[in-house]
């Protein structure tokens, strides 16, 4: 939610920034819309301090100026009830313009409409060679009899999978070790959160109301999470929080539902693109001048997971036009597959600044004034695809998956997976 302050105050700054992401100028519309409910407003107050004088006069006068004194008061109500609903009607158009909105891209973020603008930031690790032609994930779980796409269509359908014996215990393995080491290395509290939320919680970390037909919806009128962003975030709804707590870090590891409802055609086969699938994600809670500086160090968490397991990746600045709705600044971190031969994206760790907070009415108490909290999300990663850029990396040339050093106490010392 944007700060209807500032676009009063930065009409043009608010377009031009706008612009960056692509969108025509919205500021005339939205003061508009403002200064006729602030018109309203201060007619209706003159009118209840009208009432409030006639309503004071009311006990000196005769029964039948009392009575005259009564229908002009009435009158006077009805004129203030219509204001009323003016004003709520008001207050509607301007949300529904001001919540349709992205979040204005930070300074640093190159302009461009789509990935092609994007900005590499760095890359680390050395792409492994193979003396044979590295399989797919989908094939190398299929030959090992662990990964099982047919049986999962047959009960749910396209985008779903059954994971079996030691892939099933990697999966786990790998979700572990990164929430032991976000917790005890990087001091993330671990948080097991709902998976079932309200509307107000998804309104407040943006995917409402415009990304509705991305989520799954229960016949309860909950949404299945896209992603622990979601409750993470939403642990500070409607609440004010002492600058003395602050930052607030949480990580979780939950399931994540996504429709996919754009992505027809794309990434039909293996784990890449699920309807259900994991994460390890990170919150962080900040004051609006240390969210800067704490996304780069979510970045750093994010990234030390691939670091401890030795796989390549690269880090991308993304452009205006391919950022998320609620993101004012998001690093993406892209892992290296050999069975592809390109980098896949395996986490976005994003800067929302005070845009989500304001959705969510999370404030903190700094001296006597209450601000507006910063928050950031990002996956720390994505376990899925995590489990993917393993197998992938670490494959052998008779099928069996050798172990990652990291992962090994967790997988009871084993040192690789074979049939």
């Amino acid at each position: 939610m944007h700060d209807i302050n500032f676009i009063r105050d930065n009409p043009d700054l608010f377009d031009e920034l706008l612009n960056k992401r692509f969108i025509d100028p919205k500021s005339n519309e939205i003061i508009l819309l403002d200064k006729k409910k602030r018109d309203i407003l201060t007619k209706s107050q003159e009118l209840r301090a009208e009432r409030k004088n006639l309503s004071s006069s009311f006990a000196n006068l005769n029964d039948g100026d009392k009575v005259e004194l009564q229908k002009k008061v009435q009158l006077i109500k009805n004129k203030i009830d219509e204001l009323e609903k003016d004003i709520s009607i008001i207050d509607e158009q301007l949300k529904n313009n001001l919540s349709s909105l992205p979040n204005l891209p930070h300074n640093d973020v190159p302009v461009g409409k789509d990935e092609n603008s994007n900005k590499l930031i760095k890359q680390v690790g050395k792409i492994p060679s193979f003396s044979f032609t590295p399989k797919s994930h989908y094939e190398l779980g299929e030959n090992l009899e662990m990964i099982d796409f047919e049986q999962a269509g047959k009960v749910s359908g396209t985008r779903f999978v059954y994971l079996k014996k030691k892939i099933a215990q990697l999966e786990r393995a790998i979700a572990n070790f990164m929430l032991d080491k976000h917790t005890n290395e990087f001091g993330y509290t671990e948080i097991n959160p709902p998976n079932l939320v309200r509307d107000a919680a998804a309104y407040g970390t943006g995917q409402l109301p415009k990304f509705s037909e991305d989520l799954f919806k229960t016949n309860t009128k909950h949404w299945l999470i896209p992603t622990a962003e979601v409750p993470l975030t939403n642990l500070v709804l409607d609440t004010i929080v002492s600058d003395k707590n602050l930052p607030l870090r949480y990580t979780a590891w939950t399931p994540c539902y996504r429709s996919e409802a754009g992505a027809a055609g794309r990434d039909t086969r293996g784990m890449i693109r699920q309807h259900q699938f994991s994460k390890v994600e990170l919150v962080s809670i900040t004051k609006e001048n240390e969210s800067e500086k704490e996304l780069e160090r979510m970045l750093s968490c994010a990234t030390s997971i691939l670091d401890d397991l030795k796989i390549p990746y690269q880090v991308i600045l993304l452009s205006s036009g391919d950022m998320g709705f609620s993101a004012e600044k998001t690093y993406d971190i892209e892992v290296w597959l050999p069975g592809e031969g390109k980098y896949r994206e395996i986490s976005s760790c994003s800067n929302c600044n005070s845009f989500q907070a304001r959705r969510m009415n999370a404030r903190y108490k700094d001296s006597d004034q209450n601000k507006f909290v910063h928050t950031l999300n990002g996956s720390g990663l994505a376990v899925g695809r995590t489990l993917i850029a393993i197998l992938e990396n670490y494959q052998n040339e008779d099928g069996s998956i050798s172990i990652p050093q990291v992962l090994k106490p967790y997988m009871g010392n084993l040192d690789k997976i074979s049939k």
